[in-house]
């Protein structure tokens, strides 16, 4: 029954969304494209080079990585002053956006890490690699830059526990997995090393042609070294591989052309008004706005900066760059699909709430 009412609710939005929206508008027409254009750009840019590679690691973690190694360090019984600090260091050593982080997420919890840890790695994997926080430190200043690093770190490992204790796991992060794999750890961290290699690579702002050199030699290893598993390995690696893009992809690929159509929509002389100083508000309204936008990787920096050029306080532009590089419409779509709405909607009022307040005390205190 309640299948059939949702069916009905949707063919209801959808009647009254064709009957009133006035397509006709031209300010209509430029949202549309600004959706369109957005899926065209996130297609070109982060797709082959980012989340197909996310996804291959994805389906490696899940099938190779040995579920009791997961369950040592990130497990919901495993030393929290181990399990927090190794969760939200290990995010940070990867370039990937809000959206890339999410089949690697789905691998380590699916593999059995708990829900704190996991947490803990999809908070800080977009929001403190290596690459935007050097970037940030020469435009913006490395005042807001360490700031933005320690400030992401402590709030990582806050929410996970935060979300370990609401939602109390016994250590299978939600998920039921097989028995661990019979390969031995050596060849499956080279597999897992070189796709890694392969994925930050790709990231990289390098010269093209040594780009392409390295990240050909990295497949062909990494394509090389899967062939000499047995075909029993072979086929539940493509089937994980498969099973962790058909239920991210589609629903990403919605939420990058609705997030294209907000940012074209909404006037940017109110964002900036409603983004100066350092009040609550300011600051609640930043969190907000950056959690329902999409950044690509390091393009929120200018964006930040351009922002903070026409008034933007120093407050509202750290909480933008904690939520906004952590969650965005397309990841909160897909998260909610992976966890179901009570843990998805619990971590996004975390990451908002801590955003927040993170902006309020570096806003007035400096």
């Amino acid at each position: 029954m309640k299948k059939e009412l949702r069916l009905f609710f949707l063919i209801l939005l959808a009647f009254l969304a064709f009957y009133f929206i006035p397509f006709t508008s031209e300010e209509v027409h430029k949202a549309i494209i600004g959706g369109f254009e957005m899926l065209h750009d996130y297609a070109r840019q982060h797709v082959l080079l980012c989340l197909v590679p996310a996804f291959f690691i994805a389906g490696t973690i899940s099938v190779f990585v040995s579920k009791n190694a997961i369950l040592k360090l990130l497990g919901p019984k495993a030393k929290k002053i181990i399990a927090y600090p190794v969760a939200a260091v290990s995010g940070g050593i990867l370039a990937v956006c809000s959206c890339t982080i999410l089949p690697l997420f789905g691998g380590i919890y699916k593999r059995g890490a708990g829900i704190g840890p996991a947490m803990a790695f999809l908070f800080t994997g977009p929001a403190i690699n290596v690459a935007a926080i050097f970037l940030t430190g020469n435009v913006l200043g490395w005042e807001l830059s360490f700031v933005r690093l320690f400030a992401t770190i402590v709030s990582a490992v806050f929410i996970g526990l935060i979300m370990q204790t609401i939602f109390k796991e016994t250590g299978e992060g939600g998920f039921v997995f097989g028995q661990d794999s019979e390969i031995p750890w050596q060849k499956t961290l080279l597999f897992l090393g070189f796709q890694m290699a392969f994925l930050i690579t790709g990231s990289l702002k390098i010269n093209i042609t040594l780009k392409s050199i390295l990240m050909t030699i990295f497949a062909i290893i990494s394509v090389g070294i899967a062939l000499t598993f047995d075909k029993q390995h072979q086929k539940e690696y493509i089937s994980e591989t498969w099973d962790f893009t058909k239920k991210i992809l589609p629903y990403l690929f919605v939420g990058v052309f609705v997030a294209g159509v907000i940012s074209v929509s909404l006037p940017e002389n109110v964002v900036h008004t409603l983004l100066g100083g350092n009040r609550l508000f300011s600051n609640l309204f930043a969190s907000v706005f950056g959690a329902l936008m999409y950044f690509a990787t390091l393009t929120e920096v200018p964006i930040i900066q351009s922002l903070m050029s026409l008034g933007m306080g120093k407050g509202p532009a750290l909480a933008l760059f904690m939520a906004g590089y952590t969650l965005s419409l397309p990841n909160m779509i897909v998260l909610t699909k992976l966890l179901g709405k009570k843990k998805a909607f619990t971590y996004f009022a975390l990451v908002v709430i801590f955003s927040t307040t993170w902006g309020l005390i570096y806003g007035n205190l400096f």
